[in-house]
């Protein structure tokens, strides 16, 4: 399924609701770290579904890239990869040694949106915020993937703290130093978040990130199945800076070229430092819906893992973009192109669990 198309693919949507707990429960001095803080390790899901994924061969492609992927960052921290007891002796056979295969059921890759958000408090003890992933606003169909993060919670020991919020981690940027930054179409939407205001979706997002400050620009409402991300297009390197993929030439009738523009506009308005990169000229996969995004990186411990998409002038301007915005880190570029395809990239298939102190 591409997930630009936002089919969903026909039968019942499995998700879990909200204990209507109070939301200042999850603000009790937690807060999520940024990317580039210490990992503990790499949370990773293994794509099994054949409603979401009908075209066997199609399917085989994406879980070699998953498994490449996992495969790449074990060289850098521990990753876990997430999956049905009766996928492992499959998988097992793709992965590193150094990758641990966990016994918790999915159906797609989407660590990022269904996975668990980490947050540390000052004494360093770890906690599961609660942001209820929900097949992007009820458009892919799952029976797992919704209990992933409790799931994740439940085998830590980790307490899973309410945020009211419905959405996706992939739906908000944060640099771990107190700043937001979000579309608008991915939360203030009734297909995640009926009834509530903007301002009371911030006053969660903050909470639930340990943060003071958001960042809004419109985005794109229904034209792609997240809603247009904020991580496909723009993502923090520090306090006071980031970096942004942008066209060199606009199509003034592409929503999402306009919405890219806005959203740096708004940025370098709130007074952050933005870094353009170029979207590729060429690149291997020549359908218009392609997610051609090199902000779309993750970044790992001593290692940031990027995507390059054949054109080698802005393959290696992106690389040493990248790599300027991370000193210190080795660059890794991968063919990633069915993650594209998709909608995502490597950033949406990834989730960091930090370093925190046992009690």
């Amino acid at each position: 399924m591409k997930r630009r198309e936002f089919l969903v693919a026909g039968g019942a949507l499995g998700m879990t609701g909200f204990s209507g707990q109070s939301i200042a429960q999850s603000a009790t001095g937690f807060h999520v770290p940024a990317e580039d803080a210490r990992h503990d390790r790499t949370f990773m899901q293994w794509p099994v579904s054949r409603t979401v994924y009908p075209d066997p061969v199609f399917l085989e492609l994406v879980q070699g890239t998953i498994a490449e992927i996992a495969n790449t960052i074990s060289a850098f921290e521990p990753v876990t990869m997430l999956a049905g007891s009766e996928h492992h002796a499959d998988i097992s056979k793709r992965l590193s040694a150094a990758v641990e295969i966990w016994d918790v059921p999915t159906e797609d890759l989407w660590c990022r949106d269904a996975g668990p958000v980490f947050a540390i408090n000052d004494r360093g003890a770890l906690a599961v915020q609660q942001i209820q992933f929900n097949g992007w606003g009820r458009k892919q169909v799952h029976a797992h993937d919704a209990k992933i993060a409790g799931r994740v919670a439940e085998r830590l020991g980790l307490p899973l703290l309410p945020t009211g919020l419905i959405g996706e981690a992939g739906g908000v940027e944060q640099d771990g130093h107190g700043t937001l930054m979000a579309h608008e179409s991915s939360w203030v939407n009734d297909n995640r978040n009926p009834g509530l205001t903007r301002d009371e979706i911030e006053a969660r997002l903050l909470a639930a990130y340990g943060a003071k400050r958001m960042i809004w620009s419109e985005g794109v409402w229904g034209k792609d199945i997240t809603d247009y991300h904020i991580d496909s297009l723009a993502r923090f390197t520090g306090p006071g800076r980031g970096i942004i993929n942008l066209p060199d030439e606009p199509v003034k009738d592409d929503p999402f070229h306009m919405a890219a523009l806005h959203t740096h506009d708004r940025l370098v308005a709130a007074g952050i430092d933005m870094d353009v990169m170029p979207e590729p000229h060429f690149r291997r996969v020549k359908n218009p819906d392609f997610v051609a995004s090199y902000a779309n990186y993750y970044v790992c411990n001593g290692g940031v893992i990027a995507a390059r998409f054949g054109d080698s002038e802005t393959d290696r301007i992106a690389s040493e973009t990248v790599a300027r915005h991370h000193p210190g880190r080795e660059v890794v570029t991968l063919d990633v192109d069915v993650l594209g395809e998709l909608g995502g990239g490597i950033h949406c298939a990834t989730q960091q669990m930090p370093v925190f102190q046992m009690s």
